[in-house]
């Protein structure tokens, strides 16, 4: 019996062995749930995680802060971020970048390039001749794009975060401005990519804060529709948007609280900072009128004395929002020469009276897109610093006509928060209860073809059609299926953006390339020389509109069908065979796209293509396709597009 004891003890060791190995693992996996968002904004970005035992909290960086400045400092083997970045802007205003987000996916000749040169003079830009963008040229050997330094400040973040958590992190969710288009939110994704992050979505900001407003309040929720609008005005924008909450029944789930976007208007240069400048501006005539006849240099020509005034006047905006007057101070301004003026808010409202006219423009242009009046919006919420400003409110509320402005949510981290609920969705480590986000498209997208048709027995000519894929407004994310039905040999389509009247002239300008990209397909007439007994069924193009907003081809397929006799003992006795045969632009079997999901979509009923003025006998079809289940809420960020193009056209030339 002792004999047989003392050989059971190893086998306990082993048992005992295995045992830790596995709570081992399990650790190990605990250590990697964590996930962050990043509410990345002109002037300050907020970070938040989530981990096991702590939901949604907001990081405090170095300085126990829980905004971070948005800046870079560059030196040949240093860089500074946040508060330290910004205590160098004095001393090195040359190699401190800020404010580049509103160069994210811009051509070198858009006007917001020549607008920021404006700005901030102290900054070299300089052409790339690859991608017709520009870079930071810091020194002769040392050169940065704006996604690059941008891919820093994510990575900085994500070091924020990774410190408060206590354990790695790499997923998370972004915000990013409503009115970002394609290009701008490829470059984000790009940045992410860089920074090493693995992005599950591109959030925009207004719905985050929407979101973060629903979430906190979803007992008031019920199956009557409450219309509330949210007025953001940050450092570099303003964005107006109505938004409808309602009780609505779903699949999974049952009766769950909805949020839908139901308007959206904006103006992308009106906000805190266009303010400060001009404070800046007004700093630096006084300055210069003071030392008038000394026979002294313009003190707009000294860059470290520019930051100097711009600080102050950042300072100076903040004080005067509560305050009638105040009096504006820098020590050793230029040439060590101080500096002391009085700036009352009446000049600052003189200074500004422009913009304060703007003020209600984004509020009628929500109104247009939501084809809604002002009696039907319960409530004006308001989001963002510069919603501070006193005069900015006095406006507002004229023009919407309420008792008063509700300021019943966090102005600075409504956004953070909405987008590290939306983080702890999408991750597999966290259950939440389920909040139906429905987004709306801001900019249409339309695909546009020329075919040849025959007039008359004899004469041909050419006919330009266009099939609207997302239109203005509508919901997303979505996959939608074009069939082209007379074609017959290898042809070309673009992807444009759709109507965009609701833009301005300037607007328009900012916008860039109303063009896409352009597919070229090839192997289509070589499938129909393959399969000639066959029935063709249409050339198939499956477009997807992700979460993020990013627009991408799966795959194009020719597809046949045919008639075949069935085996004795099945009833029917002909079938159909709807299988691929010949697939033309093949993306749907990559692993990045079976993790969206998109190879297990099924059709819905045909959709009419909005727009179309062609005959009766026309037969491009546009279809829906339902929205398969997600296994993975993560969206691969996708290649990035050269210029404003979207990177399909060039595969589409390469693969057959």
């Amino acid at each position: 019996m002792a004999d047989k004891v003392r050989r059971q003890r190893p086998r306990r060791r082993v048992c005992w062995a295995l045992v830790a190995v596995l709570l081992a693992d399990l650790l190990a996996l605990s250590d990697t749930l964590a996930v962050m968002s990043v509410d990345l904004g002109s002037e300050s970005m907020k970070v938040a995680i989530v981990k096991p035992g702590v939901p949604m909290e907001i990081v405090l960086n170095k300085e126990s802060r829980r905004k971070t400045p948005v800046i870079v400092t560059l030196k040949e083997n240093e860089r500074f971020f946040g508060d330290s970045a910004a205590s160098m802007a004095i001393k090195n205003p040359k190699a401190t970048l800020r404010y580049f987000q509103h160069l994210l996916g811009k051509q070198a000749d858009n006007p917001h390039v020549a607008l920021y040169q404006a700005r901030f003079p102290e900054h070299e830009l300089t052409f790339d001749p690859q991608r017709q963008t520009v870079h930071f040229q810091i020194s002769s050997q040392l050169q940065f794009s704006p996604e690059e330094v941008l891919g820093m400040v994510l990575n900085y973040s994500r070091s924020l975060a990774e410190d408060f958590a206590e354990q790695p992190i790499k997923d998370a969710v972004i915000t990013v401005p409503v009115f970002f288009n394609q290009a701008e939110r490829r470059a984000v994704l790009q940045a992410a990519r860089m920074a090493g992050l693995k992005v599950l979505q591109l959030i925009n900001d207004n719905t985050a804060t929407a979101l973060s407003y629903g979430v906190f309040r979803r007992k008031d929720i019920n199956t009557t529709a409450q219309n509330i609008m949210f007025y953001d005005m940050g450092s570099g924008s303003t964005v107006c948007t109505i938004v409808t909450y309602q009780m609505v029944k779903t699949k999974e789930a049952g009766m769950q609280p909805q949020l839908q976007i139901r308007g959206v208007g904006f103006d992308r240069t009106l906000g805190g900072l266009e303010m400060e400048l001009r404070l800046r501006e007004r700093l630096a005539g006084l300055f210069n009128e003071q030392r008038k006849g000394q026979r002294a240099k313009d003190v707009r020509e000294n860059p470290r004395a520019m930051a100097k005034l711009l600080r102050e006047a950042n300072r100076l905006k903040t004080v005067l929002s509560a305050n009638a007057d105040h009096m504006a101070q820098i020590e050793g301004l230029m040439d060590d020469v101080d500096f002391k003026a009085k700036v009352t808010r009446v000049e600052f409202e003189e200074l500004c009276a422009d913009l304060f006219e703007r003020v209600p423009g984004p509020v009628q242009q929500a109104l247009q897109s939501a084809e809604m009046s002002l009696d039907e919006i319960e409530q004006v919420i308001l989001v963002g610093g510069a919603t501070r400003v006193p005069r900015v409110q006095e406006v507002l509320l004229k023009a919407v006509g309420k008792e008063e402005l509700g300021k019943n949510i966090n102005a600075d981290e409504a956004a953070a928060m909405g987008a590290v609920y939306q983080a702890a969705a999408l991750s597999k480590a966290f259950k939440v209860k389920p909040f139906v986000v429905r987004d709306a498209v801001v900019y249409p997208i339309l695909v546009e073809f020329t075919r040849e048709v025959e007039e008359e027995p004899g004469i041909h000519s050419l006919k330009h059609n266009k099939r609207v894929l997302f239109s203005r407004m509508g919901p997303y994310p979505q996959r939608k299926v074009i069939t082209f039905n007379r074609y017959s040999h290898d042809f070309n389509f673009h992807i444009n953006y759709g109507d965009l009247g609701f833009l301005g002239p300037e607007d328009l300008r900012v916008f860039g390339s109303q063009n896409l990209t352009t597919v070229k397909l090839k192997g289509v007439g070589d499938s129909f020389k393959k399969y000639p007994d066959y029935e063709s069924k249409g050339i198939k193009a499956h477009f997807n509109l992700d979460e993020s907003g990013v627009l991408s081809l799966d795959r194009v397929e020719s597809v046949f069908e045919t008639l075949v006799e069935d085996s004795a003992e099945e009833e029917s006795t002909l079938t159909k065979l709807g299988n691929t045969i010949s697939s033309l632009f093949g993306g749907g079997t990559t692993p990045d796209a079976k993790e969206n999901g998109t190879d297990t979509v099924q059709e819905e009923e045909e959709s009419p293509a909005e727009g179309s003025k062609d005959e009766p006998g026309e037969q491009v079809e546009l279809k829906e396709e339902a929205e398969a289940p997600v296994e993975d809420g993560s969206q691969p960020p996708p290649p990035e597009p050269k210029g404003d193009a979207t990177p399909e056209g060039e595969k589409a030339t390469e693969k057959e």
